[in-house]
């Protein structure tokens, strides 16, 4: 191979170049990529600073309640006080009148608006605001922690494959604080785990996981003939069955109905977890017999019996993540979206033929599936990829050495349109190029970018970065465009704006 494709490794299948990184993997660019499919424990994230799921949602909910309280605190008048400024304007406000000389003479209106500007005045200020509410501390914690991982590795294609397994169980961390709180543990307990093992297993333990099920609305989906459905008149929510089968499994033209969807639906009654803060299993999934709709339901053509005898009790909707895992259809949805993700927007059928036949051989293997990927010889040859906000900002970090503090980096994410855990929809982010390549998009990165060079020391000078960030695949345009900067901040922010920068190939 050659240091063009050693640049492309890096930034078709990795996190984008730092300084050296063509010239160290040049001799063999696909076994660098390879290779960290290999390397131990490279999924993990382990912090201190990060709490578990049940954890982090305890002390959510605890900091939720403390609030809730200092607001009403705040809010209450004393007892058996009234402000001295209107009890004066009560004593001269004129005896109750009837409505008719109220009418005629404006005095009372008056003294009544004078009672209730002296109690407005002299109300008690409300305290200071607090300090930050603890979903977005652990919230911040978390993308803190992963910027020394997105700088330190050595391609970046386990980290990419996180991000995107993250995005494809998409949760919606702004739709309420618990969830802002949980996603990161998401990514860390139902994502990492599984990045290299089984898709079954992801699948389950995402659509287990706490985050989803608050994102997706299941927490308090109950039969309607339950138990608790009729007894509570609770009622069955199909958000989540909806998801699975649309976005995280057989995908939108994977031949189900509506009426699967409602089965599937009620297969999934049930799933939820323990709110309750006084208990040891807070914060962990729990199954509701109680709240599960009773009796057999029909999947896509089959049977799914009701649970039985010594069956677990959510045997039912187990078995049906099992045959969706494993659908013909699920295995070409995942592939053609991991196609779309690393090769081209428009995802060559051959690659989404090899990648999906690898993941139907091997019942959902994504170690190999990642790996047939980077294998097939096409992936290296497909159209480029623009970069998505996400990917812009870390590659910059990785370029230039410069780590982005949580806080600014979720601001600089917000005003790209891409802040982590954060899509408009359970579909995620797109990633493909009219989802970010506008005027607007453009301008953003450009004044981002001039913020980034300005923290940047040269030792040799700008054009050297440059040649060693991109080797020979470093353009005469780019090149010249960089001499004729003002300044080295200009020349550096220029760089990050170049069609190498912004594209995995040009």
């Amino acid at each position: 191979m050659s240091q063009e494709e050693a640049a492309l490794a890096l930034k078709r299948f990795g996190l984008g170049p730092r300084p050296g990184d063509i010239e160290r993997i040049a001799v063999d660019p696909k076994a660098a990529v390879l290779a960290e499919l290999d390397a131990a424990d490279i999924t993990r994230l382990d912090d201190d600073r990060l709490p578990s799921t049940p954890d982090a949602f305890v002390a959510i909910r605890h900091d939720q309640v403390a609030r809730s309280a200092a607001r009403k605190t705040a809010d209450m008048p004393a007892k058996g006080t009234a402000p001295a400024a209107a009890v004066a304007a009560m004593k001269s406000a004129p005896p109750p009148a009837a409505p008719a000389m109220m009418a005629v003479g404006g005095n009372g209106g008056m003294a009544a608006g004078a009672a209730a500007a002296g109690m407005a005045a002299a109300a008690p200020p409300k305290p200071p605001a607090g300090p930050q509410n603890r979903s977005m501390v652990i919230y911040l914690d978390e993308i803190d922690a992963r910027v020394p991982r997105q700088l330190a590795a050595e391609i970046g294609y386990v980290e990419r494959l996180v991000a995107f397994w993250t995005n494809h169980f998409a949760v919606q961390s702004d739709k309420n604080e618990q969830i802002r709180g949980l996603a990161g543990a998401f990514e860390r307990e139902a994502i990492r785990p599984h990045v290299l093992g089984r898709f079954e297993d992801m699948l389950v333990a995402a659509t287990r996981h706490p985050a989803m099920l608050l994102s997706l609305d299941n927490v308090d989906s109950a039969g309607p003939h339950s138990p608790a459905g009729q007894k509570r008149h609770m009622g069955l929510n199909e958000n989540h069955a909806r998801e699975i089968l649309e976005l995280h499994t057989v995908g939108v033209d994977g031949g189900y109905t509506q009426a699967d969807v409602t089965e599937f639906s009620r297969m999934l009654t049930g799933w939820t977890f323990a709110r309750d803060v006084d208990k040891p299993a807070a914060g962990t999934f729990a199954f509701k017999a109680d709240w599960h709709e009773p009796g057999d339901r029909r999947l896509m053509g089959k049977t799914y019996p009701a649970p039985g005898g010594k069956q677990p009790a959510d045997q039912q909707g187990l078995a049906a993540l099992h045959d969706l895992a494993v659908h013909p259809d699920t295995a070409r949805h995942v592939a053609t979206k991991l196609v779309r993700h690393f090769v081209a927007d428009s995802p060559p059928p051959a690659i989404v033929d090899a990648v999906a036949a690898t993941f139907t051989a091997t019942g959902g293997d994504l170690k190999a599936v990642s790996r047939a990927l980077v294998e097939n010889d096409a992936s290296w040859a497909g159209e480029r990829k623009f970069l998505t906000p996400q990917l812009f900002l870390v590659a910059s970090m990785r370029a230039y050495g410069v780590p982005i503090e949580g806080k600014r980096l979720v601001s600089l994410l917000r005003e790209l349109g891409q802040e982590p855990w954060c899509p408009p929809s359970p579909e995620g982010y797109h990633d493909d190029a009219a989802s970010w390549l506008s005027p607007d998009g453009l301008t953003t990165r450009l004044a981002i970018a001039d913020s980034i060079a300005q923290r940047v020391r040269f030792d040799d000078g700008p054009a050297a970065i440059a040649t060693q960030l991109f080797g020979p695949s470093l353009s005469d345009d780019t090149r010249r465009t960089m001499e004729r900067a003002e300044s080295g901040r200009q020349a550096a922010a220029l760089l990050l704006m170049s069609p190498e920068f912004q594209w995995s190939r040009t």
